[in-house]
């Protein structure tokens, strides 16, 4: 880097603007000028070790790196339409954290945001734990390995994502998401997957009522189900699942293979029983 800034205090509106080829280090964004936009409009930062209790640090940011920087709760949107960022064992506690940014990359963070990760593309993320209501709205082409998750809405209108050996507790995901993947992994809520297509689960473990249902190009490879009841409501699926499954309703078409199904629900006026394979291990 060109230049270095380290060991400073900035409150004032848009401290940094435009700065470029920059390394900023043990800076305090915080204070009682209550000013926004630290880092707006820059270009091929790094900052190292800083502590941010300002609103909006780094939006419209293209080529950045942050690594073990503090964010609290007063630090807001922190970025927003930014590019090409890598995100390293961080503390991110404002509402609003990542919206609209393409390129990031996020390592050992640890994420508290009611929305967080809107709209963004091209993500990457790995050992990382997130609290969120609302995450990932609308996000594309994402890449998710060792994350620890617990959330409501999660994962709504998602497009093109991988998740690997994860823990996922969460109301309501994946729902009218496509092209999703997700391998060893836990995935705990209700309404899991509503309205979704070409979801597949390898290796998981599903728990809660009412799951995927409505689903199309469904598909769960050796998969594990717990208080997993009204299973696969109106869905496409090819299951194979170890153990039980609580209970199946309507299912559209497809096969469902269990050791177990504790209940199948078939309704004529609503589905075709042919259309659809049961295939019960133990019990016939």
């Amino acid at each position: 880097m060109e230049k270095l800034i380290h060991n400073e205090k900035f409150d004032e509106e848009r401290a940094l603007y435009g700065i470029s080829d920059t390394m900023v280090q043990n800076c305090d964004f915080d204070g009682p000028a209550d000013g926004e936009s630290a880092f707006k409009e820059c270009t091929n930062i790094e900052v190292e070790g800083c502590f941010f209790n300002l609103r909006y640090p780094l939006w419209h940011v293209d080529k950045a790196v942050l690594k073990n920087c503090r964010m609290t709760e007063n630090c807001r949107a922190a970025l927003w339409y930014d590019r090409d960022i890598l995100i390293e064992n961080c503390e991110m506690h404002g509402i609003k954290a990542l919206r609209e940014c393409n390129g990031v990359e996020l390592k050992n963070c640890d994420i508290v945001s009611p929305e967080v990760l809107w709209k963004c593309s091209d993500i990457k993320i790995k050992s990382v734990q997130i609290e969120s209501e609302y995450p990932f709205f609308e996000s594309s082409k994402l890449i998710i390995e060792d994350m620890k998750m617990k959330g409501k809405y999660s994962f709504q209108y998602v497009k093109e994502m991988i998740i690997i050996n994860s823990v996922l507790d969460t109301k309501d995901a994946f729902w009218h998401s496509k092209n999703i993947t997700v391998y060893d992994s836990v995935v705990k809520g209700e309404y899991l997957g509503w309205y979704s297509e070409n979801v597949r689960f390898v290796r998981c473990k599903i728990i809660g009522t009412q799951p995927l249902c409505y689903c199309k190009g469904l598909i769960l490879e050796d998969c594990t189900m717990e208080g997993t009841d009204l299973a696969f409501e109106r869905s496409e699926v090819d299951a194979d699942i170890k153990g039980k499954i609580d209970s199946v309703k309507n299912p559209l078409k497809g096969t469902i293979r269990a050791d177990e199904i504790g209940e199948l629900v078939v309704e004529p006026q609503y589905v075709n029983a042919d259309d659809t394979v049961i295939e019960c291990r133990r019990n016939g």
